[in-house]
């Protein structure tokens, strides 16, 4: 059963395990940021908090972020991320969006930061009058998955470093796993961290993720999961 936590007049976090997704209300709408990872009613939960016409944005097609998309006709997401979608069966339309792109809810404008690496398509959110980056799972304390097919080390840490450039813009950061919310020092830890493991300079343990070998670096601040 997933755990509805009003945050303030405007916003809540549904917590469903070990993900979270976000609602976002403004005076005209309100933005499903990601669907869950069981909660295919998630539409359902949101309609007992809110009677806005809702849109859902995706972070990025990881099947814990896509579980209640089936209830909608559209979607907002990256383009470069449909293939992940399609192949964790997501259905409907996708409105792509794109770097600098605002979805403005009424007096509350959203801008979408293209961040690829732990997906091709991950995107983050700029809640720019509340201060907020919603990081979807590219900014976290938890274990950022970084092996499969879809992940890009290097990638991965050209996106922080271009977050860096927000510095100053927002107060907290939102993630949809670990902590809530974290602080956005973080951004240039996990820069730090993600650089040594590409340098071979950090030390790290096997350790076994759904039957495939991966290395976990665990740094005080966040681990990475590398194959």
């Amino acid at each position: 059963m997933a755990d509805i936590i009003r945050i303030n007049d405007n916003t809540w976090r549904i917590e469903d395990g070990h993900v979270r997704f976000l609602l976002l209300c403004g005076s005209e709408k309100a933005a499903l940021i990601d669907s869950g990872m069981n909660t295919p009613d998630a539409v359902q939960l949101v309609k007992a908090i809110t009677g806005l016409p809702l849109i859902l944005i995706n972070t990025h097609a990881d099947p814990d972020h896509i579980s209640g998309n089936g209830a909608f006709d559209e979607f907002y997401m990256s383009p470069a991320e449909e293939e992940n979608y399609r192949e964790h069966n997501g259905t409907g339309t996708l409105i792509p969006v794109k770097e600098g792109d605002v979805i403005d809810l009424g007096g509350r404008p959203l801008k979408i930061i293209d961040i690829p690496g732990h997906t091709p398509g991950s995107i983050a959110i700029l809640d720019e009058n509340y201060r907020i980056l919603i990081s979807g799972d590219t900014v976290q304390d938890g274990n950022i998955f970084m092996f499969g097919r879809f992940r890009d080390l290097d990638t991965y840490i050209s996106s922080l470093r271009h977050l860096s450039e927000y510095d100053g813009t927002y107060d907290e950061i939102y993630p949809m796993h670990g902590s809530f919310p974290v602080a956005p020092e973080l951004v240039g830890k996990l820069i730090t961290g993600a650089e040594e493991i590409r340098a071979g300079k950090a030390e790290g343990k096997v350790v076994d993720m759904f039957g495939t070998e991966v290395t976990l670096y665990k740094f005080p601040y966040a681990g990475f999961l590398v194959k």
